[in-house]
């Protein structure tokens, strides 16, 4: 026989963890090679005065103080400052740290559910799709995107001190009602109730998932989380053999704070984004809700057939009306199936809510910009369909003699599939001409990924075919002020004034919220011989954005000209 050392044995335990957290890590090493973004990264990094001047106190104030890019997330603002801290405008530092992070998450996703099953492959094997599939390029090879990766951190980290606590109490007698025949003060019974708030790891829970919000606010839907992972995997519903109503009113009276903090999060994101951007708000009610049934079904289909993945899918201009009625009979008849099979298999239940109830605050019914769907969304709700099918998997080839084998080679597949998806898909990352010119080729009428190509010709000095994908973009949706916008300062480049005052002044129109095209406009209205229009649109710019000082210094020198 073979002789194992010790070591050995140390050794294995490890070995999950250790393949895919370098897996992961070395999954995404191309990204080190890749540049910016011209979506969304200028305002996020680039052009970011607060952010680009590396970590600072003024910039530590801005970012909790003030809402930029539509969204209040003060620790993902301070993570890009100290970005620029460490590595300036390189993008190779920027890309590593969303790189380091995502591995990070896979591993502690990893860790929350062998914590919480007990099941080590299994876990291992949601924790290998999290890290691997290829929906989840968009949120880690996109700079902007920290925000994703970010808030995934803190989610896993109020999971996992959640889960702590939750084995420490989650089946004493806090939770348990009082037995027939045992009395009690009222004192002690409110006592009992509140027993959670002296619990360490409740608090950091909480403190964790307020992390989370000042990352993304998406991560709202964590309490409700949080519920069904008291129904499966750790049955904190069932109290002294049965679930009782006491049990199921204490297992929410524990949740209030974290639903507090979901409700200021959610004030302060309406708040903040209430005519912030230009956005598909004015749409019918009754669109916005067939896209958000077309929605979920699509994201469905490519967490299964992850293929023809964009940056972008814009709003078609309408659904048809079969294709949202199956998709909404589809959806009604797994959640009836799922929920009637939750005593036998609470997983489907469990999973199958996990992906519906995460994706709400993003689903589109309400909306800001352009995006029916996205990638980057599935960060999170993809755990929960990965979930679902890997135990319902494993179960349904629990009867098999050669279950290990079957498992093992069917799951050894998908993760396969996976790698080399993801390989392709961060190909497409490397430069904007690629990714821009990708995301046309695979989505139709795409006006919005025009307006981005053409902003990467015109970055590279070729105006010509920059124009013609401004005109492709406006002509494709004339409502959409920055490719109006494009187009004109595009024409201002051509040597075009006339026709660029006609299209800069549409933007204007659609979106006066918009304190750079106002910029930009009064600059051009200046340099045109009318400085009072001009001043009047400088004055708007820094009436929406009062910190602006290209704007003061641009009105104070014309204020001072027109003297």
């Amino acid at each position: 026989m073979l002789n194992r050392s010790k070591t050995d044995f140390a050794l294995w335990p490890a070995a999950p963890h250790l393949v895919l957290f370098i897996g992961t890590l070395l999954l995404y090493v191309p990204l080190l090679w890749h540049g910016f973004t011209n979506y969304d990264d200028p305002d996020y990094i680039l052009n970011n005065p607060h952010v680009n001047a590396g970590v600072t106190w003024s910039g530590i104030v801005w970012a909790f103080t003030h809402a930029s890019a539509a969204n209040w997330h003060p620790l993902t603002w301070i993570s890009h400052m100290l970005d620029c801290e460490l590595f300036g405008l390189r993008p190779m530092g920027h890309h590593l740290i969303n790189a380091l992070i995502h591995s990070a998450n896979a591993l502690l996703l990893f860790v929350l559910l062998r914590r919480m099953t007990g099941a080590m492959w299994r876990s291992f094997f949601v924790a290998a799709l999290f890290a691997w599939h290829p929906l989840h390029v968009e949120s880690v090879a996109w700079a902007s995107e920290r925000k994703d990766v970010l808030s995934g951190f803190f989610w896993m980290l109020t999971l996992l001190c959640y889960v702590r606590y939750a084995r420490n109490c989650g089946k004493s007698s806090s939770l348990a009602a009082p037995k027939p025949g045992e009395g009690g003060s009222s004192s002690s019974k409110s006592s009992a109730r509140f027993r959670f708030l002296s619990s360490p790891s409740y608090w950091l829970a909480l403190l964790f998932f307020a992390c989370g919000l000042m990352s993304k606010p998406m991560v709202v839907t964590l309490p409700f989380v949080l519920l069904l992972l008291d129904f499966w995997p750790l049955q904190r519903f069932v109290a002294s053999g049965a679930a009782t109503a006491s049990t199921l009113q204490r297992l929410i009276l524990e949740k209030l704070p974290f639903f507090a903090l979901a409700a200021a999060s959610s004030a302060i994101t309406l708040l903040v984004q209430h005519n912030a951007m230009w956005s598909t708000a004015s749409l019918p009610f009754g669109f916005r809700l067939a896209n958000t049934l077309m929605a979920y079904v699509r994201y469905l289909s490519k967490m299964f057939v992850p293929t023809n993945l964009a940056l972008i899918y814009p709003y078609p201009h309408s659904w048809p009306l079969p294709g949202v009625i199956a998709a909404g009979t589809v959806l009604l008849a797994l959640t009836i199936v799922f929920v009637l099979q939750a005593k036998r298999f609470p997983y489907l239940t469990v999973g199958w809510f996990w992906f519906l109830g995460t994706l709400v605050p993003v689903i589109g019914l309400v909306q800001v910009g352009v995006q029916s769907m996205a990638d980057r969304y599935t960060y999170l709700p993809s755990i929960g369909i990965f979930i679902l099918v890997t135990w319902a998997i494993s179960d349904l080839v629990a009867s098999s003699q050669r279950k290990f084998e079957t498992c093992a080679i069917a799951g050894g597949c998908a993760l396969i599939a996976c790698l080399v998806l993801t390989s392709i898909q961060l190909r497409y990352w490397r430069d904007d001409i690629l990714l821009f010119s990708h995301t046309v080729a695979v989505t139709t009428d795409n006006y919005a990924a025009y307006d981005c190509l053409g902003k990467s010709w015109q970055q590279r000095g070729n105006v010509d075919r920059a124009n013609k994908c401004y005109e492709a973009a406006v002509q494709l949706e004339p409502d959409f002020p920055l490719a109006q916008f494009d187009l004109g300062m595009n024409l201002v480049a051509l040597g075009d004034p006339a026709g660029a005052s006609n299209h800069l002044a549409t933007a204007i129109q659609q979106w006066p919220g918009n304190a750079v095209l106002q910029y930009d406009f009064g600059v051009f209205l200046s340099k045109h011989g009318q400085a009072q229009d001009a001043a009047a649109h400088l004055k708007a710019a820094l009436a929406i954005q009062p910190d602006f000082p290209e704007a003061r210094q641009q009105l104070d020198a014309l204020e001072a000209a027109m003297r």
